[in-house]
C-alpha cells in the first residue's frame, strides 16, 4: 500500500466499488481508502513515496466534470481557436497561514492518483468537481517530509468558521467557509462522505494525521467546507 491510492473497482454484478485500502508514507490518507500526504519529520524515518487515498472517479459518483469541452472550429469561423479549461492554480488558508499553488494530480495508467510532487505544494484532483460548481472539490497536500513541515502541516487546526479561498486560471476566485474537521483511521476512510456526489459546491481538503508507526501515519485529517462566494 505505498505510493499511490488504488482507483475503485467495480462489479459489473452489483456496480457497487470495492475500494482498495492504500498505505501512506508520509502523508497519510488511506482512504479505503486514506490519502499517504506526510514522511513524518516528527515520527521514524519513513519511505520519501508519497499516496493518496483510493478515490472514486467522478464518472462513478455523479461528480460534476472538471473539464471544458473544446470548441471545434465550425466552417463559418475558420480561425476559431480552442478554449483552455478553468482550473484552479492556488489556494490560500489565511488562519494557518497557508497560500500554495496547485498541482494538477491524475489518476495513471494504473488508476491510481499521482500525489503532489512537491512538499510545499497542494493539488487539486481533476476528477473532483472544478472550485464553485456543484459537487465536492478536492485538494490534498502533504503534512510533512524527512526535511520538515509541509503544506498542510497545519491542517488539522482549521476550525469551523475559518475561510478558504481558490483561486482560478480565469482570476475568479471562490471563497468556502469551514464547517467541521475530521480525523478518520486510514483503514476506515469514510470515502463516499468525502468524495461522494452533493447538490452544492464543497470543499474538502487532506492530508495525513494521527498517531505514526512504521513509517506511516495512521489517520487521515479531512476538512470540509461549503461555498460562501465566489467572484467573476
Amino acid at each position: 500500500m505505498r505510493g499511490r491510492h488504488a482507483r475503485p473497482k467495480f462489479l459489473a454484478t452489483t456496480n457497487r466499488a470495492i475500494l482498495t485500502s492504500v498505505g501512506v508514507a508520509g502523508l497519510g490518507v488511506a482512504v479505503y481508502a486514506g490519502v499517504n500526504l506526510g514522511t513524518g519529520s516528527a515520527g521514524p524515518a519513513a519511505s520519501a513515496t508519497q499516496s493518496l487515498s483510493a478515490v472514486p472517479s467522478a464518472g462513478n459518483l455523479g461528480v460534476a466534470s472538471t473539464g471544458t469541452a473544446v470548441p471545434t472550429p465550425s466552417a463559418s469561423s475558420p480561425t476559431a481557436q480552442p478554449t483552455a479549461p478553468v482550473v484552479p492554480v492556488s489556494v490560500s488558508i489565511p488562519s494557518i497561514k497557508v497560500q500554495t499553488t496547485l498541482q494538477m494530480l491524475n489518476l495513471d495508467a494504473a488508476g491510481a492518483l499521482n500525489p503532489p510532487t512537491n512538499q510545499t505544494q497542494a493539488g487539486w484532483y481533476t476528477g473532483s468537481s472544478l472550485p464553485g460548481q456543484a459537487g465536492p472539490s478536492v485538494i490534498a497536500g502533504h503534512i510533512d517530509s524527512v526535511d520538515g513541515p509541509a503544506v498542510f502541516y497545519r491542517l488539522s487546526l482549521l476550525k469551523p468558521g475559518d475561510t478558504v479561498t481558490v483561486t482560478l486560471s480565469d482570476q475568479s476566485t471562490v471563497v468556502y467557509q469551514v464547517t467541521a474537521v475530521a480525523s478518520y483511521p486510514k483503514n476506515d476512510f469514510p470515502t463516499m462522505s468525502v468524495y461522494g456526489p452533493v447538490p452544492d459546491p464543497e470543499l474538502r481538503l487532506i492530508t495525513c494525521g494521527g498517531g505514526f508507526a512504521n513509517g506511516h501515519y495512521l489517520n487521515n485529517t479531512v476538512v470540509y467546507a461549503t461555498l460562501v462566494s465566489q467572484s467573476a
